[in-house]
């Protein structure tokens, strides 16, 4: 069985021919745990979109694994925390792969639901509204969802965002649990510390890749300096990137499109 789960070929993501991630070559092993650093708008969500398929590539390609099965949890600012929903009902939606907009539900589902908010240290609020959450307590529900949903390919982006220091210590420790199974797990991080100390490997972006490995060499002095130039540095009024007509292709497998369910797309903020 191949032991790479994302294959970037000189990949460009952007939005209106307007390019946001530059030419990053480079393979992610199955297994892996690798943490997403740059300053803000330097790339980090539009490749997390990019993998999940919500973007197509604007030059090269990526590909995943056949094997792959995608989780996908986005920013919170993209979420509707007004949709009249419980907990329950949005870590349910994490079966969604498995059985179906419409499946019925098994006593091994409704299990693995208890289970999984037993993990996260939301035992009893399965019937809580999601906007009586605190933003700690929603992260945990939706890490909750990702426990249900069984991937071997996780995406998580800035999950530990505006949550306090405990939330976060339970958050990672679940992310070392999935790392501990040989899944595949990236996450945007801004916390630089956090990726020394916890994350094997960095993939330091500034629109275009500075250094990819491991996690200490990457984040050095120098390549901070560099990212941070490259950034100053960016041309907001470059001209658009023009298609060179070769048709970059994505490998939209099933396991991409069960990465977000109609949950995702209900709970996300329409466009102003």
């Amino acid at each position: 069985m191949s032991d790479i789960c994302i294959q970037f070929n000189d990949l460009t993501l952007g939005y209106r021919r307007h390019p946001a991630v530059h030419h990053l070559a480079g393979a992610v092993a199955r297994g892996s745990l690798t943490a997403i650093v740059g300053a803000n708008g330097s790339g980090k969500s539009t490749l997390m979109k990019g993998m999940v398929g919500l973007l197509q590539p604007m030059a090269g390609s990526l590909a995943l694994a056949p094997w792959a099965r995608v989780a996908y949890l986005p920013q919170q600012s993209d979420l509707d925390r007004t949709f009249p929903a419980r907990v329950v009902d949005l870590v349910t939606l994490g079966l969604w792969p498995r059985r179906g907009l419409l499946g019925r539900h098994r006593h091994e589902d409704r299990e693995a639901v208890r289970q999984a908010l037993q993990a996260v240290g939301l035992e009893g609020f399965e019937r809580r509204a999601l906007d009586t959450l605190s933003g700690g307590q929603l992260q945990r529900a939706l890490f909750a969802r990702v426990l249900v949903q069984d991937a071997n390919l996780i995406l998580l982006d800035e999950p530990f965002n505006a949550i306090d220091a405990r939330t976060v210590a339970d958050l990672m420790a679940l992310i070392r649990r999935w790392h501990g199974e040989a899944r595949t797990v990236m996450v945007v991080v801004h916390d630089l510390d956090l990726v020394r100390e916890q994350f094997p490997e960095a993939l330091l972006l500034a629109r275009r890749p500075v250094a990819w490995g491991d996690a200490r060499a990457t984040l050095s002095a120098d390549n901070l300096l560099r990212a941070r130039r490259f950034h100053e540095a960016w041309n907001e009024n470059a001209p658009r990137c023009e298609s060179d007509g070769a048709g970059a292709a994505v490998d939209w497998s099933e396991s991409r499109a069960a990465a977000l369910s109609p949950g995702d797309r209900t709970l996300r903020r329409k466009a102003a």
